[in-house]
């Protein structure tokens, strides 16, 4: 197996109400990005604006949009195309009377290959997405780009061994996942970003795959209801080793390389993918 390099890159940064500043302070990151060689590059979950699910409020209904017509889809696909990178776009998507949660796959060319809607959409203090979004009802997706083939699913959905599973058996070569995760209004002295890197951890064992998570980070004010990011994130070897991460509080980039046909060798190595039993899963 020939030796195919693939390198991402995962953005960390603050985000307030200003759609035009949100989308000028990724599209920096997105060149700092590229400007390291970054091939495949991340954005956090919705970034077009604050974290609005922490309360309900029909006026954010507003700021949904349909994919070609969504201002961060549009931004983005462009860049991506300007600088020959792909880069998946989370964006709060409005179709006709149904709202989702939604990433578009930017390749190289700057083309949308297609939008991937949340599957898993929670519901409790500080994440109230059930009143925004509908369950997603496009399946997990994997996408063939330039540089290789990958999986994306969006934050809640990097909880669940069956989503990571699914797109692995697409064919998926990495698994990136857009995430917008931080305190628990109940307890402001809970954090949990260790159970969220190692749940992602276990996925990234148990398919051998690398795994690449982009959070936000600070401390965000949705009209009285406040919500801090925890930031921290990273990415994952196909073994599980975290290979890049970023702080708490830290703005910036994660960057690694990888060796997609080494990886893919060590898949069959270790024959996860051979001793399956479909038949035994029913349950």
């Amino acid at each position: 197996m020939s030796k195919r390099t693939i390198t991402l890159a995962a953005l960390q940064t603050r985000y307030g109400h200003d759609l035009a500043d949100n989308v000028a302070r990724t599209e920096a990151l997105v060149r700092r990005a590229a400007d390291q060689g970054a091939q495949v590059i991340l954005p956090s979950e919705l970034f077009q604006g604050t974290y609005f699910c922490t309360r309900q409020d029909p006026k954010w209904f507003e700021t949904a949009h349909a994919v070609n017509d969504h201002p961060c889809v549009r931004a983005l696909s462009s860049l991506a195309g300007e600088l020959g990178v792909v880069i998946p776009i989370s964006f709060f998507e409005k179709d006709g009377p149904s709202y989702f949660n939604s990433v578009a796959v930017a390749d190289a060319d700057g083309s949308v290959l297609g939008v991937y809607r949340k599957s898993h959409i929670p519901d409790g203090p500080g994440y109230m997405e059930k009143y925004y979004f509908r369950p997603g009802d496009t399946g997990f997706k994997t996408w063939q780009t330039k540089f290789g083939k990958i999986g994306v699913g969006i934050c809640w959905d990097q909880w669940f061994p069956e989503c990571a599973r699914a797109m692995a058996l697409q064919g998926a070569e990495v698994l990136l996942y857009p995430t917008a995760i931080g305190s628990e209004p109940y307890d402001a002295q809970l954090d949990t970003h260790k159970q969220w890197q190692r749940a992602m951890q276990g996925h990234a064992v148990s398919n051998a795959i690398p795994i690449i998570a982009a959070n936000r980070t600070g401390l965000e004010d949705n009209e009285g209801t406040r919500q801090a990011f925890y930031g921290h994130s990273f990415i994952c070897d196909h073994g599980g080793k975290i290979v890049a991460e970023l702080g708490a509080d830290e703005v910036g980039l994660a960057v690694h390389s990888f060796d997609l046909g080494e990886i893919e060798r060590y898949r069959a190595d270790w024959g996860f993918f051979r001793d399956r039993r479909p038949d035994l899963y029913r349950e």
